[in-house]
């Protein structure tokens, strides 16, 4: 079903490749997607699940670009959420633009370096398939700096914090108005150091052991093995272009 998107709720994701063919070609094998060229939309394309979108996919700017997962949160006006980023203490990766008739995009950066862009909506809400099989149901901030970032969510996107023990982690939940939107840890000491903050994208799959094998024959690399969470069993795998993602089963 078509989901609305309110202010302050991350309402799309998509994915920038250094190898635009490589990566459609995994994804629409992964999770059974079709592909859609946006027509004047610089190599822009659409990922469909069932008809429906649920991500899209673009080609990196440079060869030094790395090819990454994109999390995007509905704002009110992008105008004013670019200038509360930087009064924030972050930075402005692309200013504000038009996307057609879609909507209005910028390309934020927090304070601990995770890029995040926000979206105001025009005659697109976002995705039309969240929270099932082969669509995104969960974004999260992975971060060696929580205290820097919690003040900067705060204010730009007026969300509260709940933070609370997760299989023996410290995690946060942001949340609007009483309700759950996003979620946060601190990056792993397994991570490697170098690794710089970012949004990890969860995609919601029937079987998630099944669909690691799956992601592996393509090409993937496995950084989480499949495990069980409260939450629901999932796993964390870069694709072969690079960008990382996870896939989680859900608790019932």
């Amino acid at each position: 079903m078509a989901e609305q998107f309110p202010v302050g709720t991350p309402s799309w994701v998509d994915v920038v490749s250094t190898d635009l063919p490589r990566t459609r070609a995994f994804y629409l094998d992964l999770f059974d997607w079709d592909v859609r060229e946006v027509e004047g939309g610089d190599g822009y394309s659409f990922f469909l699940k069932d008809g429906r979108l649920v991500a899209g996919a673009s080609p990196a700017p440079s060869a030094d670009e790395p090819s990454l997962w994109n999390t995007y949160v509905t704002v009110a006006d992008v105008e004013v959420a670019a200038a509360a980023a930087l009064a924030a203490g972050g930075s402005v990766r692309f200013p504000p633009m038009d996307v057609g008739e879609r909507g209005r995009m910028a390309g934020l950066v927090d304070p601990s370096g995770a890029p995040v862009s926000v979206w105001q909506a025009g005659v697109a809400e976002g995705a039309e398939l969240v929270n099932e099989p082969g669509a995104f149901c969960w974004n999260e901030l992975q971060t060696t700096a929580t205290e820097v970032a919690k003040p900067f969510y705060q204010s730009l996107f007026g969300w509260e914090e709940r933070t609370s023990d997760f299989g023996g982690i410290a995690y946060t939940e942001w949340l609007r108005e009483g309700q759950s939107v996003a979620g946060m840890m601190a990056m792993p000491p397994s991570v490697p150091s170098e690794t710089s903050a970012f949004w990890l994208v969860y995609f919601s799959v029937v079987d998630c052991d099944d669909a690691v094998r799956r992601a592996e024959a393509l090409g993937a690399e496995v950084l989480v093995p499949p495990f069980a969470s409260p939450a629901g069993r999932f796993s964390v795998i870069q694709d072969p272009v690079g960008a990382v993602l996870a896939v989680i089963t859900f608790a019932e």
